[in-house]
């Protein structure tokens, strides 16, 4: 059976369920997470004339030949971990060279990808993902993005309906000790009247959608996992991320259009796994907002039964329908 590499945080318990997955089939799974390097993880890989990367990674009690890897599982791992009594300086040049040497040489492999760190990395530009889902044929909202308030009253002006705004990048920070999330915000005309701040950094701007309810569509390679998200409340009605509890969730089957244009989405942006948002309006029009390279998951399969584990794994091993 082939070997899969999975790079992983070790408390991370969706990948615990991949793991599991694979396991069960019978795959050699080689699990690590990056803040494993370099104390507790040494690497040594060579590439001469004769031949490409070679060599392996050695744990204290495990050891992995690069050239048996036939597929990596990636998914967020945690940063490299330092020797303690570095300075900040030799902190951040340990950590550069880390990423190169280390990251360099996994990035280098010759394998199935789930997905590959360089495309992930790429697919999370909103604006790159919109513009490459617009060529692909989706519906997107009107967008914008800017740090201009006349800009924005200007957009506000070209909509004849309501504009909402939200984060560009992760809607995730940490002020002093508390994890805190931006939600997507419907503006209304006082806040169009004192744009005060928004100078200070990049805001994305969409035309409200009017929506019977959302759908995630997690993709696993080709295959499709489609939920609706449905919610009781006019916070989880705006953005269904600041309201879980009132969420209900339910299996549904896209539009076959939407499947073929999200194929061809998902390989343009050259990901084998996303989790993609929809509106689907009143009408039945599916309207996407993003895609997640690195989307959580674990919670629809619990709440709907989609086999998304299987999905992973099965394109981890190369099993296809």
């Amino acid at each position: 059976m082939p070997t899969v590499l999975v790079i992983a945080a070790r408390d991370d318990w969706p990948t615990d369920r991949v793991v599991k997955t694979l396991d069960e089939r019978g795959a050699t799974v080689f699990r690590m997470d990056a803040a494993e390097f370099p104390e507790e993880a040494g690497l040594a890989a060579r590439i001469d004339d004769s031949h490409g990367w070679a060599g392996g990674v050695v744990t204290s009690h495990r050891e992995l030949d690069l050239a048996d890897v036939s597929a990596c599982y990636f998914r967020t791992p945690h940063p490299f971990r330092f020797a303690e009594g570095m300075s900040d300086a030799e902190r951040r040049f340990a950590a550069a060279q880390a990423r190169a040497g280390f990251g360099g040489i996994l990035t280098a492999l010759d394998c199935r990808w789930v997905s590959h760190p360089s495309a992930m990395s790429r697919a999370e530009y909103k604006p790159y993902q919109l513009a490459a889902a617009r060529e692909c044929g989706l519906t997107l909202p009107p967008t914008l993005i800017t740090n201009r308030p006349d800009a924005v009253q200007a957009f506000a002006g070209d909509i004849p309906g309501p504009i909402v705004c939200k984060p560009v990048a992760s809607p995730v920070f940490i002020e002093g000790d508390q994890l805190k999330t931006v939600y997507t915000r419907v503006l209304t005309e006082d806040d169009l009247g004192d744009l005060t701040g928004m100078e200070t950094t990049a805001h994305l701007f969409q035309a409200w959608v009017d929506k019977a309810y959302e759908v995630r569509l997690t993709m696993a390679g080709d295959r499709p996992f489609a939920a609706e998200v449905h919610s009781d409340t006019k916070a989880g009605y705006t953005d269904w991320r600041s309201d879980y509890k009132s969420l209900t969730y339910k299996p549904t089957t896209p539009p076959p259009d939407v499947i073929e244009k999200v194929r061809a989405l998902m390989h343009r942006l050259e990901l084998r796994f996303g989790a993609l948002d929809f509106v689907v309006s009143p009408a039945g029009e599916w309207t996407f907002l993003e895609v997640n390279p690195c989307g959580q998951w674990d919670w629809i399969q619990h709440a709907t039964g989609h086999p998304i584990a299987e999905g992973i794994a099965d394109e981890l091993l190369g099993v296809t329908e």
